[in-house]
C-alpha cells in the first residue's frame, strides 16, 4: 500500500479538510494504542458500537501521526501539521480503499467462508501451496468487516496468490467483503448455527455466505450440507464451476470415504472413475473435513496424487492463538510459532507491547520463508518494525536472517539452527525480559518455548484475553459515555493473574483498578501499571508502602481514617482516598448516622482529597430485593449530599457492581465497578449469552487402568467396582482447587466430548474417573471447566459459586494467556 492523502480522498469519495504533508501513506492505523511508523501512517477514526476513536485523535497526533480519515467534524486548527479527509462512514471508506487496492492486482485469489474451519483451511492451504506461490493471506482470523480490508491491503507486488477468509455475523455484511476480496476460486467449509440469532434460518445464512463467490469461477463445497446444495441450485449461474464432494452422495463430483487407523485416517476419493488414496494425521471429523477441502483444491489446481500426499505430511494441528507464558528468570514469553511473516510479526509485536511489564524487550526470530523479498530488503523491514516497537535485542536463527546482519541496527546475535541456540544460549540473558518467540514451523521453535518456560505442567489454566476484552466492551456498552469504569483485579484477578489482567485493562483505558490489599497494588506498580488503584483493606502496617507507591486507600471507619492521617507525610500534596458508606450490606463502611462526625473529621483536613464516595449494594442480582436496593441507593444519595454540602468538595460517586450495571442503569452516578462479569460470569441469567467464557482449566490423562469386579479405587476404599471397568487418573486434586465434594460420582470432567464421572475420593493431587464407555488414551486432553463444561455448572456440582472456583485454583497451576 502506498497512496497519497489526495489519492485516499479520491478513492474514498471524501472531502479534504486540510493537507499538510505529501508523505506516501503505507500503513493503516485503527487503534490509538498501537502507533508505529507514524510518519507514513493513516489513522482511520471509526465510530463503532462500543467505541469511538475520534476521542483519541489528539493522542494519535501527539504520537506523531499526521494523516487522518474521519467521519465526524474536527477542528483542524487544533492539528496544525496534519492532513484530514472527512467521509460519511470511515468503515465504508476503509473498505473502498481495500477494494480499490485489490483491483490493482491481477492474481488468483482464493476466498474462504463458512461457519467453522475457515482459518484452518486458509493456513493449511498456505502450507500446501507455499513452495509454488508467494502468498498474501489473512493474518490469523482477520475475517470481519475490518479484518478483511486490513488483510487485502497487505497485497504487494511480489505476491502471486491471495488466500483470504470472510466471516459474517449479520445479514448484508458479505457483499462488502466480496467486493474487497473478489475471489477467483471459492471454498465454503460448512454451514452451522453460529450467529443464527441474527438470521431467520440456516438457509438465510447460506444465502448470505455464498455472496462471497459472485466473482469466483470455481467453488468447492461439501454437498452433505443439503442447504448448500439447495442454495447453489437456485443461485449459481452456468458460468461457474461447482465442485461438490460428499461422504454420502454418490452423485457428487468427488465421493469420499475414510477409515480411522490409530491416530491417523486413510482417505479414499473417487473421481472420474479413478480412486485416489491419502493418509492424514488427524482423526477428528472437523480436521478430516478441512483436509478434504484442501486436497480437492490442490487436485483442481492440477497437483498429482503423489505431490498432494507429500504436502499433506506437512500439516500439523495449528496453535491458532498467541500464548503469554511465565518464563525462566522472571521473564515473560510470547509464544507465537503459528506463522512467520511480516504481517503476523506486526500483530505479535502489538501483543508484546500490550503485555510488557519488563524494561527489556527481546525477539527470537527464525528465517522468514516464501516472502518474495530478497533477504536484505526483507530484514530491513523487520529491523524497522523491531525498532519502532522498542525491541532491544534480536536473536536470529537461520542462515537467511544472518546473511542480512548489515540491515539489523539493534543489538543482535545469530544461530544457524534451533539446536545450536538451545545448546549455546545463556538463560541469564532473558532475566526480567519479555521475549517474543516467533518462527516458521520448520524451525520447531516449540523446543525453545519448552526450554525457556519456568513451568511445563500438563495442567494449565488458559485465560482468553480476546474473550476478556469482549466482556469489557460489552459492559462498556451498558454504561453512559461519561461514566467512569473501575474494575476489580483483587485475588490475583479472580485467579486469572493480576498483572496480565491489569495490563489489558490499562491498555483498554479503564479509569480505576481495585485490589484487596496493599501488596497486590504494589506488585502492579512494580510491573509498570500506572492507572489509579484503590486498596480495599489498607492495613495500618502497610500505609507507608501504600503512600510510597501512589495507591489510594478505601476509608471505611474512623480507625482507618485516623491511621491514614497519622501516616501522611509532610507535603503540599493532598492524598486521594475513597470513602465507603454502609447503606445495608453491613460489612464495612460509615453508617449514615455517622456522617456528621465524619464531616467534622474531613472538612478541615487539607492533606486528604476525596477521590470518591461509594457504597456496596447487597442484592442487585435478585429482583425480590429491589426495594431494599432502592432504599440503599436513597441512603447513599443522602450521605453524598451531606458530604458535598458540608465540605464543598467534588468527588466521584459509585454504587453499582456487575449485576447493578445490568439491572439498575439509572444508578450509574459517576462510576461503576465491574467484577465477575469481566471474567464471563453474569449474575443476571438473561445476560449470560452475551458474555464469553474467559477461563478454561484443562489437563491430560496420566494413566488408564482396568478394574476388576470387587476391586476398590482410591483412599478409604470408598468405591468398589460392581463390574469390569476402566478408570483414568487425572493429575489434579484438591490442592489445585478441585473441591473434595466432587468425589464419588458427584462430579465429572470432560474427555473427548463425554462426561467422565469421578470415582472414589478426590485426592490432594489426583482424581480417578470412569472411562469405561469413553474411547480415550493416556495423554488425551481433559477439560475441568471451559466450553464443554461451563464454570457455572462446575460451581453448581461443587455446591459453591464461580467466584470460589476461580479464586481457589492454586498457583502451582500454570497460567497461559491466549490472544486470537
Amino acid at each position: 500500500m502506498q497512496y497519497s492523502i489526495t489519492q485516499i480522498a479520491e478513492i474514498t469519495e471524501g472531502e479534504i479538510l486540510h493537507v499538510h504533508s505529501a508523505h506516501p501513506l503505507t500503513k493503516i492505523l485503527l487503534d490509538s494504542r498501537k502507533i508505529t511508523q507514524a510518519q507514513h501512517a493513516l489513522f482511520i477514526a471509526i465510530a463503532g458500537e462500543h467505541h469511538d476513536s475520534h476521542q483519541y485523535l489528539k493522542d494519535v497526533y501527539n504520537a506523531g501521526v499526521r494523516s487522518f480519515l474521519v467521519e465526524k467534524n474536527v477542528d483542524v486548527n487544533a492539528f496544525a501539521e496534519a492532513s484530514f479527509v472527512q467521509v460519511e462512514s470511515s468503515l465504508k471508506a476503509l473498505q473502498q480503499l481495500a477494494s480499490f487496492h485489490r483491483s490493482q492486482f491481477d492474481i488468483p485469489v482464493i476466498g474462504i467462508t463458512g461457519s467453522n474451519g475457515k482459518t484452518i483451511v486458509k493456513e493449511w492451504l498456505n502450507t500446501l501451496l507455499a513452495d509454488d506461490f508467494v502468498i498474501a493471506r489473512s493474518p490469523r482470523s482477520y475475517n470481519s468487516q475490518v479484518g478483511v480490508p486490513l488483510s487485502v491491503l497487505n497485497l504487494e507486488t511480489q505476491h502471486t496468490l491471495g488466500i483470504f477468509e470472510a466471516g459474517i455475523s449479520k445479514p448484508g455484511e458479505m457483499q462488502s467483503l466480496a467486493n474487497i476480496i473478489q475471489p477467483s476460486f471459492g471454498i465454503i467449509t460448512n454451514v452451522g448455527v453460529a450467529h443464527l440469532e441474527n438470521f431467520t434460518s440456516k438457509q438465510e445464512i447460506a444465502n448470505a455466505k455464498v455472496q462471497l463467490f459472485d466473482s469466483a469461477k470455481t467453488i468447492v463445497y461439501c454437498s452433505d450440507y443439503e442447504v448448500l446444495t439447495s442454495v447453489f441450485n437456485n443461485k449459481v449461474t452456468a458460468t461457474k464451476r461447482l465442485v461438490s464432494w460428499s461422504f454420502n452422495d454418490s452423485s457428487a463430483d468427488y465421493v469420499v470415504s475414510k477409515k480411522i487407523v490409530g491416530r491417523a485416517a486413510d482417505i479414499e476419493i473417487k473421481h472420474d472413475g479413478k480412486s485416489l488414496h491419502f493418509h492424514v494425521a488427524f482423526v477428528d471429523e472437523a480436521s478430516i473435513e478441512n483436509c478434504i477441502h484442501c486436497i480437492i483444491t490442490l487436485l483442481l489446481l492440477d497437483y498429482t496424487e503423489d505431490v498432494v500426499q507429500s504436502r499433506l505430511e506437512r500439516l500439523v494441528p495449528l496453535a491458532m492463538r498467541m500464548e503469554l507464558l511465565q518464563g525462566v528468570n522472571q521473564s515473560t514469553l510470547v509464544n507465537d510459532v503459528y506463522s512467520s511473516d511480516l504481517h503476523s510479526l506486526e500483530i505479535a509485536l502489538d501483543f508484546m507491547q500490550m503485555n510488557s511489564q519488563h524494561r527489556k524487550k527481546m525477539v527470537i526470530l527464525s528465517d522468514m520463508m516464501q516472502t518474495g523479498l530478497v533477504p536484505l530488503e526483507l530484514y530491513e523491514k523487520v529491523n524497522a518494525m523491531l525498532v519502532a516497537n522498542g525491541v532491544q535485542h534480536l536473536i536470529g536463527i537461520g542462515r537467511s536472517i544472518a546473511s542480512a546482519a548489515s540491515e539489523i541496527s539493534l543489538p543482535h546475535e545469530f544461530y544457524e539452527s534451533t539446536a545450536s541456540f538451545i545448546e549455546n544460549h545463556n538463560p541469564e540473558a532473558f532475566r526480567n525480559s519479555i521475549v517474543l518467540i516467533k518462527g516458521a514451523r520448520d524451525f520447531h521453535f516449540e523446543r525453545i518455548t519448552e526450554r525457556l518456560q519456568e513451568r511445563t505442567h500438563d495442567t494449565v489454566l488458559e485465560i482468553n484475553l480476546n474473550a476478556l476484552a469482549h466482556n469489557l466492551n460489552y459492559f462498556k456498552s451498558k454504561i453512559n459515555s461519561n461514566t467512569k469504569l473501575m474494575v476489580m483485579v483483587k485475588a490475583s484477578g479472580y485467579g486469572s493473574g493480576a498483572y496480565e489482567i491489569a495490563s489489558l485493562l490499562e491498555f483498554n483505558k479503564v479509569d480505576y483498578l481495585t485490589v484487596a490489599y496493599t501488596d497486590e497494588g504494589v506488585a502492579l506498580r512494580k510491573a509498570g501499571v500506572s492507572i489509579p488503584i484503590m486498596v480495599m483493606n489498607p492495613e495500618r502496617s502497610s500505609l507507608q508502602t501504600l503512600i510510597r507507591h501512589k495507591l489510594e486507600p478505601e476509608i471505611y471507619s474512623f480507625r482507618t481514617l485516623e491511621n491514614f492521617i497519622h501516616e501522611i507525610p509532610d507535603s503540599d500534596d493532598a492524598f486521594q482516598v475513597h470513602i465507603k458508606i454502609d447503606t445495608g450490606m453491613h460489612r464495612l463502611g460509615f453508617l449514615p448516622e455517622e456522617m456528621d462526625l465524619l464531616i467534622d473529621k474531613l472538612k478541615d483536613e487539607k492533606r486528604i482529597s476525596i477521590a470518591s464516595v461509594f457504597t456496596h449494594l447487597a442484592a442487585t442480582d435478585d429482583a425480590q430485593h429491589d426495594a431494599f436496593t432502592q432504599n440503599q441507593l436513597s441512603k447513599f444519595e443522602m450521605a453524598c449530599s451531606q458530604l458535598e454540602n458540608a465540605t464543598g468538595k467534588i468527588f466521584l460517586k459509585h454504587a453499582l457492581n456487575t449485576a447493578g450495571i445490568l439491572r439498575f442503569p439509572g444508578a450509574q452516578y459517576d462510576m461503576v465497578r465491574l467484577g465477575i462479569g469481566l471474567y464471563g460470569v453474569s449474575p443476571v441469567a438473561a445476560e449470560q449469552a452475551e458474555l464469553q467464557s474467559v477461563s478454561t482449566l484443562r489437563t491430560v490423562v496420566s494413566q488408564i487402568k482396568n478394574i476388576e469386579p470387587g476391586e476398590s479405587v482410591g483412599y478409604s476404599r470408598k468405591f468398589i467396582a460392581a463390574k469390569k471397568m476402566r478408570t483414568a487418573t487425572i493429575p489434579l486434586g484438591y490442592a489445585d482447587g478441585l473441591r473434595r465434594s466432587l468425589g464419588n460420582g458427584k462430579g465429572y470432567v470432560m474427555i473427548n466430548g463425554q462426561k467422565a464421572f469421578v470415582v472414589g475420593n478426590v485426592c490432594m493431587d489426583m482424581i480417578m474417573v470412569d472411562v469405561t464407555e469413553i474411547t480415550c488414551a493416556e495423554g488425551d486432553a481433559v477439560e475441568i471447566f471451559g466450553s464443554q463444561l461451563p464454570l457455572q455448572h462446575l460451581a453448581e456440582m461443587s455446591a459453591t459459586i464461580p467466584y470460589e472456583i476461580l479464586t481457589s485454583i492454586s498457583q502451582r497451576v500454570k497460567r497461559v494467556y491466549l490472544q486470537e
